[in-house]
């Protein structure tokens, strides 16, 4: 399977995939699908099963069969990239930010422990074993970094999208008072391997810096104590 990309304007992009025979794409964003240039028997769509349709927010997904072209749009602000799936791949993912993987690719289950089930609403993290590919819908170009073992990573948690399964995270704040007070959440993370990020986040308050809003409500957001949660 080829995947190229066209700049449609300033804003927004569209990914083309184009499916050689014996080969099938299972989209689990369908309303992505701009347009499809094949038979209509080609496209299969299906329930989500029960777990996915709580991680994804969605109850069907697709699966494309080849010879075909598919035409997916990418939200304003978004990134697809391609990641290569071995058999021995051992990151596990945001499954939210999956968007589609090819015919071969299976993936398991891995459910976090209590405390970050609450703070990160996510229960569960996955794991893909190829051979295969796999489509992540980013918020801007994903990015990799290096783990070490010892100097610790601190990585916002709506920012992160895949880590080794064999790394060590705890859920934390980090700096000085103020610094730990009006940060996100972030995970500390040591050990081998590498992770990957969205450079970008939906950020109210810089939403709110733009609008037109007092300078002493602003102020009394940032500096006193949870000011963002309860100063509107």
């Amino acid at each position: 399977m080829e995947v190229s990309f066209e700049e449609v304007s300033s804003h927004a992009k569209i990914a083309t995939l184009r499916i050689e025979q014996r080969e099938s794409v299972h989209v689990l964003h369908p309303n992505q699908i701009v347009a499809f240039q094949g038979k209509s028997e080609q496209r299969e769509d299906s329930f989500m099963k029960l777990p996915s349709m709580y991680r994804k927010k969605r109850f069907v997904q697709s699966r494309l069969h080849g010879p075909a072209n598919v035409m997916l749009g990418l939200p304003e602000g978004y990134s697809m990239a391609v990641i290569p799936i071995g058999a021995d791949d051992n990151l596990l993912y945001e499954f939210r930010h999956v968007l589609f993987y090819t015919e071969g690719v299976s993936y398991t289950s891995h459910l976090q422990n209590v405390k970050n089930t609450l703070i990160t609403q996510d229960l569960v993290k996955m794991q893909f074993k190829g051979p295969g590919k796999l489509g992540l819908l980013t918020a801007g170009p994903i990015y990799q970094m290096a783990l070490d073992a010892k100097q610790p990573l601190y990585v916002d948690i709506s920012c992160l999208v895949a880590y080794p399964r064999n790394a060590q995270l705890r859920l934390c704040v980090y700096g000085n008072t103020l610094a730990s007070q009006h940060m996100n959440y972030h995970w500390e993370m040591t050990g081998q391997g590498h992770v990957l990020m969205q450079p970008c986040k939906p950020d109210r308050k810089l939403d709110e810096h733009m609008k037109n809003d007092s300078l002493m409500r602003r102020i009394a957001r940032e500096v006193l104590p949870f000011g963002g949660i309860f100063i509107k």
